[in-house]
């Protein structure tokens, strides 16, 4: 308000305001000194006065409008910190209660294999051109992280380290025909290797395939690692959507929908060490 106090149009309308009230003065001082026969002078100084009136309540209206709409104004300014403030404790709040669940998921996980290391990580960028959604996470050396360590979720398999930097790395996912894995039908045991195709990933799977034409694993099964090569044993991979035989009809092989949604992926764990760690990944015959 004290600004509009200073300002150049107030200065105007003060200055009009106060040249109409003193022409109605004059005029009522003037007509107060004539006899009552001689009202003209009256008659025309009346609608100076009406007007020197309604300006007088017209301006004393804008300054109350005025005032209450600085008050609202500055009312507003303090309810809109209030809310940003209350957005950032929940913000805060959920990030803090997401942790926790990550952290929980990963405490199971490390009582199921006590020998298990872990680090944790946050995706910071994706390669969009990358149809095999890799990424690169904010760990690198400095965290513990090697090139070819395990990247999972709660939910199971997400690839591996394939360069660590002192404080970033670069995951490949297990959509990409770059990694290999030997693999394990969950109900049957039967044994196979799991890489990817630009074709699959294009549709969010990967490829189980080598597996024997006499084993006996199913639509809807779990796969998971097998523990020859760089993955430790167990690790859910996904299940098999469709099964079919290799050009030369010599194999079986499944395309897999992993458990992992790499279009939400935000937060991973890379395992820094682990029983039997540093074989080498199987020889990719896909």
């Amino acid at each position: 308000m004290r600004f509009f106090f200073r300002s150049r149009q107030f200065k105007i309308i003060l200055a009009v305001t106060a040249a109409l009230i003193a022409v109605s003065a004059a005029c009522i001082i003037a007509g107060g000194r004539m006899s009552p026969q001689s009202d003209i002078l009256g008659t025309i100084t009346a609608p100076f006065r009406s007007l020197a009136t309604k300006i007088s309540n017209g301006v004393s209206e804008f300054v109350a409008i005025y005032t209450e709409g600085e008050e609202l104004s500055l009312k507003n300014a303090e309810l809109e910190s209030e809310i940003a403030e209350l957005r950032k404790k929940l913000a805060d709040y959920e990030q803090v209660t997401s942790e926790n669940e990550f952290y929980k998921d990963y405490l199971e996980i490390k009582d199921s294999n006590p020998s298990f290391r872990f680090a944790a990580a946050t995706l910071i960028s994706r390669d969009k051109e990358d149809p095999n959604m890799g990424f690169v996470i904010n760990k690198g050396t400095v965290s513990g992280i090697s090139a070819n360590d395990p990247v999972i979720t709660d939910a199971g398999l997400v690839g591996f380290v394939s360069e660590a930097g002192l404080t970033t790395s670069k995951v490949v996912t297990i959509l990409s025909a770059e990694l290999t894995a030997g693999a394990l039908d969950n109900r049957t045991n039967d044994s196979g290797i799991l890489s990817g195709s630009v074709e699959l990933a294009a549709d969010g799977l990967t490829k189980f395939y080598n597996l024997s034409r006499s084993c006996n694993i199913a639509v809807g099964d779990y796969v998971v690692t097998s523990g020859e090569g760089i993955f430790p044993a167990g690790l859910l991979i996904g299940t098999i959507q469709s099964i079919g035989s290799d050009k030369y009809n010599t194999s079986i092989y499944a395309d897999i929908k992993p458990f992992v949604n790499f279009e939400e992926l935000k937060s991973v764990m890379v395992i820094t060490d682990f029983e039997g760690q540093g074989g080498l990944m199987p020889e990719n015959g896909g």
